[in-house]
C-alpha cells in the first residue's frame, strides 16, 4: 500500500524529481515533482502513460496540444507520443503510471 502524502513528501525540494516506487514486468509507478519555473526534460517513453495530479498548475502539450493541468486531473499520454509539462504556475507533483502499449 502507498500513502499520496508519503509519496509526495519523498519528493519534496526544489529540484525536479522522480522517485520510482513501484515496478513489475508490466507495470510501473512513480512520484514526479516539477517545482514552479523548472523544465521538464523527459522525452517520449515507449509505455503508454497516466498521470495523476496531485498538487500545482500547469500546462501539458500533447502531441502539439495545450491542456491546462490542476489537482484531481487524470492524463493520459499514448506510448512515443511526444508531452511536456510547462508554464508550471504552481509546484506540479504527479503520479506517473507506465504500462506495456
Amino acid at each position: 500500500m502507498f500513502k499520496i502524502d508519503e509519496l509526495a513528501r519523498s519528493v519534496e525540494g526544489n529540484e525536479p524529481r522522480f522517485v520510482e516506487f513501484l515496478r513489475n514486468p508490466k507495470l510501473s509507478c512513480a512520484v514526479y515533482r516539477l517545482p514552479v519555473g523548472a523544465k521538464d526534460l523527459q522525452a517520449p517513453h515507449l509505455e503508454d502513460e497516466i498521470y495523476f495530479v496531485i498538487s500545482g498548475r500547469a500546462k501539458l502539450k500533447i502531441a502539439g496540444k495545450d491542456r491546462d493541468v490542476t489537482a484531481g486531473d487524470i492524463l493520459y499520454v499514448r506510448a512515443t507520443t511526444e508531452h511536456t509539462f510547462f508554464e508550471i504556475e504552481e509546484d506540479l507533483t504527479l503520479i506517473a503510471i507506465f504500462g506495456a502499449a
